[in-house]
């Protein structure tokens, strides 16, 4: 899979601050949690909700979308893009390290959300059996069963999706009694399939929004790993590791959000997400 992209003309830049892109709302649960552990960093959110959801697009869709974004990212000025969104690390994310970065920008790095909370499942299961709730694309890439296997062979996975969550939370239903009955349903229906699972991944960033009802219908002793703590303690270590990205990295605590669709239907829902107001601008990719 290799494709010819045109970089876009530079819009105006955030030099040093870290790219954050996912294809809606979702990612700003990441966001929020990577601003806590890291808050004088800063960071230039992207979320493509005018072509959302990629769930259920194809991988090559997926990938070319992904690699748009991350392009305006670094011509805004990024060295660093993480792809806070399932989807796209499971359909894009490794093409574009081994086939894009090379050409188009070999001194910067793209890094996604699904390695990060998988090493540290090993940790929390105590038999080896884990569930993971994510959208139906993210599910069918397999890219969670994969990293599993790799870090932890003798560990059965089973892979559930969740069609109905996303839409729930992006119609502000997350905390109202009708989404009761989804949230169970799924939750009996990945539970039926291996009743030994003491630990479910939480892999779609919309998911934290329904954690309460999840551990309300939840059976006991069963753990819920999010991603956004892992990934902002997994941001923390990498800029440790690579001072050759984090001295490109600016520190003035400012976070700046862009959005593909109006800011005024993009705002109201994406600070149900941050917790505080945002206050985004349009760009086209």
């Amino acid at each position: 899979m290799f494709r010819q992209v045109q970089s876009s003309s530079p819009s105006p830049s955030l030099p040093g601050a870290i790219g954050v892109f996912d294809s809606g709302y979702g990612g700003l649960t990441i966001l929020r949690e990577m601003h806590r552990r890291l808050p004088d960093i800063d960071f230039l959110y992207l979320g493509d909700n005018a072509r959302a959801p990629y769930g259920t697009r194809s991988f090559d869709i997926v990938y070319d979308f992904t690699l748009q974004a991350v392009t305006k990212l670094f011509d805004m000025g990024c060295h660093l893009v993480i792809l806070a969104c399932n989807t796209a690390s499971a359909k894009a994310l490794r093409t574009i390290q081994q086939n894009d970065l090379p050409r188009i920008a070999p001194d910067k790095r793209v890094l996604g959300v699904i390695r990060p909370t998988v090493e540290r499942v090993g940790e929390l299961s105590r038999n080896g059996h884990v569930g993971v709730f994510a959208t139906p694309g993210t599910i069918a890439s397999e890219s969670y069963d994969l990293e599993i296997a790799k870090l932890f062979p003798s560990f059965v996975t089973t892979g559930h999706g969740c069609p109905m969550w996303v839409p729930l939370v992006e119609n502000g239903e997350a905390d109202r009694p009708g989404a009761d009955y989804f949230v169970r349903q799924e939750i009996d229906r990945l539970m039926a399939r291996d009743p030994l699972i003491d630990t479910v991944i939480l892999g779609c960033t919309h998911y934290p929004l329904l954690l309460p009802k999840i551990r309300q219908y939840m059976p006991g002793g069963v753990q819920i790993v999010e991603q956004g703590a892992l990934v902002a303690e997994s941001l923390a270590d990498y800029l440790r590791r690579h001072p050759e990205i984090d001295c490109n990295v600016t520190r003035g605590g400012s976070i700046r959000y862009l959005t593909t669709e109006s800011p005024s239907k993009f705002n109201p829902l994406a600070s149900l997400f941050t917790g505080s107001p945002v206050d985004a601008e349009r760009i086209s990719l």
